[in-house]
């Protein structure tokens, strides 16, 4: 797994190589967000406000507004309105209630048109103030009912005998009667202070007084989420996977990407590293049908995650180190041979370079001097699910060749065995690297080298480079 950090540059990576699958990707997203809302019908919403006078708690406020989305006020909503097809269950998906500032509950209905809406919010409203109003009025409990009442004609009666004591006491003439009568007054005061509260307690008498301010407002707009709300969604949510994506595809790559560890996973020399302009040939291979042109259509035939190809050299720069790839390999082989250049199917850059390769070895001017010339090399593309190494005829050895990071550990294991297998020594390794070319002030000549023809699979057999 790779533990590179994701950096904004990996980001930006991933827009400007793959902006056109992504911007598939988002309308792919689009059109399942435009399918969405034709499931769904368009839906409207209103709201209306129920003052409660009086003094309220918070909690209290909480308690009121859960009974205006309850079941017994939505049920005999839906009664009253006598919508076919429309039950009260049904509704009380569309009712909600909130307590807001200042003792009003704010009560929304929810509907297929405006005018329902309005008259759903509004008939809740009112079935709302209906019931509590009911509720707070109506006790059959007569033990209940009668309390109040008697409490207030002993409070009566108190006052009656403070008075009586109050006569009886001696009016003034020494102090023990005038403290007796201050007290009987003190006493007198706190029944009449506790009569008036319980009054203010009463529910009956203020907590049942709630007003509809006005009704509903006829809604002008669809309710969210609206047609454009799940277009945008499904186009944003598609593009924000896709770039998940191949943030994931990222951290679990497990492609080598440097030198030595290419060369240790076949198991022989690395020779060196070649540059490759990055640019893409005029002739592309045939084959692949309509998959591959898809694919290049999106842009998802090459790599998104390699570095920014650096700039070229000269032309002369780039064909020095072809030269010394060929000259190391001269010097590591005992005498001249033929070898087999093998590049993992669809390395299109391993690919390039190899033909290049072979172009400088038949440029030798030497082949049979005393300095034994170039090996001579032929390339075939083997494939990594199954590789398969034509068997040794002509050709006694490989040279493997392919760009940094487009093979993992088992599938370069997979070539190397696949070479052993036909009785070919890995004598070397080429990892290719792509640059960017810099423009040609000459485009009139032809270049110096044509690419040669490429063997494919197995009937890459016999012939010479």
């Amino acid at each position: 797994m790779s533990e590179d950090t994701i950096r904004l540059v990996t980001i930006g990576r991933i827009f400007r190589r793959r902006r056109r699958l992504l911007a598939g990707v988002a309308v792919v997203g689009a059109l399942v967000g435009y399918g969405a809302s034709l499931l769904f019908p368009p839906s409207y919403t209103t709201s209306t406000s129920v003052l409660l006078a009086g003094a309220w708690e918070e909690r209290e406020l909480l308690t009121q507004a859960e009974i205006a989305a309850s079941s017994a006020v939505v049920d005999r909503t839906a009664a009253t309105l006598g919508w076919t097809g429309v039950t009260g269950s049904e509704l009380r998906d569309r009712v909600s209630a909130t307590a807001a500032d200042g003792n009003i509950i704010k009560i929304s209905g929810t509907a297929d048109t405006p005018e329902r809406a309005q008259r759903l919010s509004d008939q809740v409203a009112q079935q709302f103030v209906t019931f509590t109003t009911r509720i707070a009025g109506d006790n059959t409990d007569p033990d209940a009912a009668a309390g109040p009442e008697a409490l207030r004609q002993k409070v009566v009666q108190a006052n009656r005998r403070i008075t009586d004591l109050a006569n009886a006491a001696d009016p003034g003439r020494t102090v023990e009667s005038v403290q007796t009568r201050t007290e009987l007054e003190k006493l007198r005061t706190a029944l009449q202070e506790a009569m008036k509260k319980l009054d203010e307690a009463d529910p009956a008498t203020d907590k049942a007084n709630m007003v509809v301010m006005g009704p509903a407002a006829l809604p002008t707009g669809e309710a969210p989420p609206t047609r454009m709300h799940l277009i945008v969604a499904g186009a944003l949510l598609s593009f924000l996977l896709a770039v998940i994506g191949h943030l994931a595809a990222a951290r679990v790559n497990r492609r080598l990407r440097t030198e030595p560890e290419i060369a240790a996973e076949l198991g022989s020399a690395l020779l060196g590293t070649v540059d490759v302009p990055g640019e893409r040939p005029a002739h592309r291979p045939e084959g692949g049908g309509s998959r591959a042109w898809f694919r290049r259509l999106l842009g998802v035939d090459t790599q998104w995650d390699i570095p920014t190809p650096r700039m070229s050299g000269d032309e002369a720069g780039m064909r020095i180190r072809y030269r010394r790839v060929c000259a190391r390999l001269r010097e590591q082989l005992p005498a001249p041979r033929r070898l087999l250049v093998v590049v993992p199917e669809g390395d299109e850059i391993g690919r390039r370079a190899a033909g290049r390769l072979v172009a400088e070895a038949e440029s030798d001017p030497s082949p049979s001097s005393s300095s034994r010339g170039y090996p001579l090399l032929r390339v075939v593309e083997v494939s990594v699910s199954r590789p398969l190494v034509p068997d040794r005829d002509t050709e006694s050895g490989a040279l493997v060749v392919l760009s940094a990071g487009s093979r993992t550990a088992g599938e370069l294991a997979g070539i190397a065995a696949a070479c052993a297998d036909g009785r070919h020594e890995v004598v070397g390794v080429v990892v290719a690297d792509t640059v960017r070319a810099r423009p040609t002030r000459t485009p009139d000549h032809p270049p110096q080298h044509a690419t040669p023809a490429i063997a494919v699979g197995d009937g890459a057999r016999g012939g010479s480079a």
